[in-house]
């Protein structure tokens, strides 16, 4: 059976950014896993901030945000959902060999053919997408390394080699459309802001159509109701620009066991056997 999981960073990361890729191989009858290593916790609730009115504190909005998260993921179609807990904003803060560890336990428990994450950009430079890469990356190397006793809880789990990493890799077209529905997404990290920089087309080796899931992905993205406010101009974008978010999605081949070369793959589970 055809295996993928997602190694994200928080609560709508998978339905904004790989709601398409989840719905459309769910609906195929892939076996889809998530991972997402915090609650969210330090986010808004609606337009309000952590400590103005109207927010409910950390520990609550990071349970109203797992709740968000396992619907939207049930909507996608993804069943298989993990919630490791680590510090919003402090991923990249986290000890390496312990957050590895429990990323490759949860790959040797579900045994993915591919795995999908964020690229080294972070997509806009935000520390914990970074983060997330890099331990997630790691983490298939050490899932594969039999010396390695890694599991989950008290279980130790059989080794298990990944065939394909995916980075997410998002082109101009695709960046248009959400500076037009979020504003320019910025992360500022000690002082220096950073912004978003398109992938070049050349270096996108994988482009998965999923226009036919597209509504699926908009009702998983309306499931995450505390953060609303930031995508209710999602719902006045023109077609084009909708179809630019949602109708396909864009990755960079990171490794592959079992395919190559540099013509455009449409399908990141190419190579590996039904």
């Amino acid at each position: 059976m055809r295996r993928l999981m997602a190694v994200l960073a928080h609560p709508d990361d998978e339905s904004l950014g790989f709601g398409g890729t989840l719905a459309r191989y769910a609906s195929e009858g892939v076996t889809t896993a998530l991972v997402t290593a915090t609650r969210g916790d330090r986010g808004r609730f609606g337009d309000a901030r952590p400590g103005d009115d109207g927010h409910p504190g950390l520990a609550a909005l990071g349970a109203i945000r797992e709740s968000e998260l396992r619907a939207a993921a049930a909507t996608l179609g993804v069943h298989d959902v993990s919630v490791l807990g680590y510090g919003d904003q402090h991923v990249d803060q986290t000890e390496p060999r312990h957050i590895v560890a429990e990323i490759a336990g949860h790959i040797r428990r579900v045994r993915p053919n591919v795995v999908v994450t964020f690229g080294p950009d972070g997509a806009y430079g935000h520390p914990d997408h970074i983060a997330v890469s890099q331990f997630t990356s790691a983490a298939i190397v050490a899932a594969a390394d039999a010396a390695r006793p890694f599991g989950i809880g008290d279980a130790h789990l059989a080794p298990h080699a990944v065939s394909k990493l995916y980075f997410l890799a998002w082109p101009s077209t695709t960046w248009d459309a959400y500076q037009h529905a979020f504003k320019a997404l910025v992360s500022t990290v000690d002082g220096v802001e950073r912004y978003a920089v398109p992938w070049p087309d050349w270096a996108i080796t994988t482009v998965v159509d999923t226009d036919s899931v597209a509504d699926t992905v908009w009702r998983a993205v309306q499931c995450h109701a505390s953060q609303i406010a930031a995508f209710d101009r999602l719902k006045s974008l023109p077609d084009a620009q909708l179809r630019a978010l949602w109708g396909p999605q864009y990755f960079y081949r990171v490794f592959s066991t079992v395919n190559g070369g540099r013509i455009r793959e449409t399908d990141i589970f190419e190579g590996i056997p039904r």
